[in-house]
């Protein structure tokens, strides 16, 4: 059965830090670009992250570069998201999604599979 599974958010106060995780699991993890993406409530879903299949390639949306870095431990078949210098406006659920791209887009991943989330609130 394929799943995503992202664990690791929270609660963290504005300027912590936090690490999401993507477990995968049900398909052949070392074939997919990975994505993170994130909605607020009110707000339309946007692509925060992305790492192609390899782990060779990123890319970041703007408002998080600088801040977050995603990595992938294909031998674990997890991708990771370091979040640092949170903000309020990172509050949102964040969600991994798999493409089956040895690239990685973004804007333009276009996800087959996502996993169901996890929230991130910044506050103080």
């Amino acid at each position: 059965q394929l799943q995503l599974v992202e664990s690791g958010g929270g609660l963290v106060q504005p300027g912590g830090s936090l690490r999401l995780s993507c477990a995968a699991s049900g398909f052949t993890f070392g074939a997919y670009a990975i994505g993170w993406f994130r909605q607020a409530p009110g707000k339309e879903r946007e692509g925060v992250s992305c790492i192609s299949s390899s782990g060779g390639s990123t890319n970041y949306a703007d408002s998080v570069k600088g801040r977050f870095t995603i990595s992938r431990d294909n031998a674990k078949n997890t991708v990771y998201l370091q979040m640092k210098s949170l903000k309020p406006e990172d509050t949102a659920v964040y969600y991994c999604a798999a493409a089956l791209l040895h690239s990685c887009p973004l804007p333009g991943f276009r996800a087959n599979y996502w996993g169901q989330g996890t929230q991130v609130t910044v506050s103080s």
